[in-house]
């Protein structure tokens, strides 16, 4: 099966992590471009400053995973510390191009859960209440959090897609946070007043099996 080794580091640090990826083993990567949203002196999870950030994206089967993960953890320990973080993530229905979806069967999965402790929070809503989403996850317990840019694709004329009004502006919200707050942070972020309206944002949460800081 395969799972979703998800980094976090500073700007134009992506492609010094997928590069270490490759050499584990790994096929190519996704390097997509974020900013931080958490003060300096909240150094917690995703919170590592309020600066621009690198998020790479690697697919890797199981047999490859703790090769690739301990690469990256190696190379990184030349790095300051709190380079960054790593989180490993299920990546159920897996589907390259030119080949056949996989999917875990529900007795792997189950026998995943003893290693859940950390949930990613992932918040679609227009560009401009990211902030305001954050600063809510904060007052519930969340530590900071990873801004990415992004934009609709439908087609002019549409006026939804899966319920959220279409706005050619988004940003989307990762926040990571330990499991027993997960319930609590969402919470926050629904009851925004931005939340009020339907179709104005989409929560969805991943559950992360491994949680690695990176750095010295």
């Amino acid at each position: 099966m395969y799972k979703l080794i998800l980094c976090i580091v500073p700007h134009e640090s992506g492609e010094f992590i997928t590069s270490a990826a490759r050499q584990a083993g790994a096929g190519g990567g996704t390097v997509l471009m974020g900013r931080g949203t958490a003060s300096s002196n909240i150094m917690q999870l995703l919170g590592l400053g309020d600066t621009s950030k690198d998020i790479t994206l690697n697919v890797v089967t199981d047999d490859l995973l703790e090769a690739v993960r301990s690469k990256i953890q190696r190379v990184c320990e030349e790095k300051k510390a709190h380079f960054g973080v790593m989180v490993t993530m299920d990546a159920d229905g897996f589907l390259k191009a030119g080949g056949t979806m996989t999917q875990k069967s529900a007795s792997e999965k189950k026998g995943d859960k003893d290693m859940e402790q950390y949930e990613l929070i992932n918040v679609i809503v227009n560009k401009g209440y990211a902030e305001d989403a954050m600063a809510a996850a904060r007052k519930a317990g969340a530590g900071g959090g990873t801004i990415i840019g992004a934009r609709g694709t439908a087609k002019e004329g549409d006026s939804t897609f899966f319920g959220v009004e279409i706005v050619p502006e988004k940003e989307m919200l990762m926040i990571l946070v330990p499991q027993e707050k997960k319930q609590d942070i969402v919470k926050a972020i629904s009851e925004l007043s931005c939340f009020a309206k339907a179709g104005s944002g989409i929560i969805f949460c991943q559950t992360a099996c491994d949680f690695t800081l990176l750095g010295k």
